[in-house]
């Protein structure tokens, strides 16, 4: 199969011919048509995550391998079967969910694969949507979608989950009650979608960039503010009229965890999602006097896949706007993305269309 591949972190990805996998058991093999570009992608391209104090997660601790074909949101096209594979047929597009487990834990068996002790996520740990073709292991990784864009159903698998993952911990909120959303790239942007589609229209964004807080606001922001002036917190209480319940930070850098928990009332919550990296010092009795909550929250399940698109089919979910790419062109794609270039999310189109 062709592969746009990272053969050495940090350099550009290369262009090989990789094996294809042949599925056995249960397992499904589906032609690659469109892959997200996400914002994980650039962390694995670099071999680490930033831990704050000149302190690095390599990502070959992680059990990352070269060369690799990242790409974890992939729509695809069903192309062989395993013997044991049921409930899918050749030919089928699906949405794959990439964020596989081991398959056999309690926590596989519960759907909630993510949380896996032993993940083998699709474009980190295997090969991914950089490259012609991937390998699931089971058709319950497989979401339909009919009837939706299959260019804005591949982000589903990441941005579109952990954006539903992250909301289903703050979510319902007073509607008086302001939801602060720190970064509005694909992730936030998607996140105003979901959190207005779950019925909650008070949102605060904060954000470095004009542009991307203009398109905040015309996807349905209610108020956004510059993540780079002084007083974030203290814009943050004068917009929302106090101190705010709930905080979900897309980037997750020192500076933003600092000012997002700053940002808590009694009994607040802050979920980590973002990526950027650093560190964040917790004042311990000041947790506990003020019952407060710092929480992470990683991707999402396939229960949380199927919410998603279900939402979708409703009407109810605005579509994020995405930008297409040829597959050919993943290392301009990550360029721009890392360099702050993309306003909503880039997807890669393969060459078969």
């Amino acid at each position: 199969m062709k592969s746009w591949a990272v053969c050495e972190c940090g350099q550009p990805l290369r262009k090989i011919d990789l094996p294809t996998p042949e599925p056995v058991g249960s397992e499904v093999l589906l032609e690659v048509a469109y892959c997200g570009v996400c914002h994980s992608d650039l962390h694995i391209w670099d071999g680490y995550y930033d831990l704050g104090g000149d302190k690095r997660l390599q990502m070959t601790e992680r059990g990352m391998t070269l060369p690799l074909a990242m790409g974890h949101e992939v729509v695809g096209r069903v192309t062989r079967l395993g013997p044991d594979a049921r409930g899918i047929a050749v030919g089928d597009m699906r949405i794959v969910y990439p964020w596989v487990g081991c398959g056999e834990c309690s926590e596989c068996l519960a759907e909630q694969d993510n949380m896996c002790q032993q993940l083998k996520s699709i474009g980190v740990y295997q090969h991914g949507g950089y490259g012609s073709h991937v390998l699931v292991p089971h058709s319950r990784h497989l979401v339909d979608f009919d009837g939706l864009d299959p260019a804005v159903a591949a982000t589903y698998a990441c941005s579109g989950i952990t954006v539903h993952a992250a909301l289903r911990k703050v979510l319902p909120l007073a509607a008086n009650q302001y939801l602060v959303l720190v970064g509005a790239g694909g992730l936030g942007l998607a996140a105003i979608s979901m959190a207005l589609a779950l019925g909650h229209s008070n949102i605060l964004v904060v954000e470095l960039s004009p542009e991307k807080r203009e398109a905040a606001l015309l996807h349905g922001a209610t108020i956004a503010i510059d993540a780079s002036a002084d007083d974030v917190t203290e814009q943050i209480v004068q917009a929302c009229g106090g101190l705010v319940s709930a905080v979900i930070d897309f980037v997750n850098g020192s500076a933003s965890a600092r000012f997002s928990f700053a940002s808590l009332r009694k009994g607040g919550k802050l979920i980590q999602v973002g990526l950027f990296g650093g560190d964040l010092t917790l004042p311990l009795p000041i947790m506990a006097t003020r019952a407060l909550t710092v929480q992470g929250s990683f991707v999402g399940s396939p229960a949380d896949l199927r919410a998603v698109v279900a939402l979708a089919q409703s009407g109810k979910l605005a579509p994020i706007p995405v930008e297409l790419m040829p597959q050919d062109q993943a290392n301009e794609a990550l360029i721009r993305l890392r360099d702050g270039n993309v306003n909503g999310r880039l997807v890669l189109q393969a060459e078969l269309l």
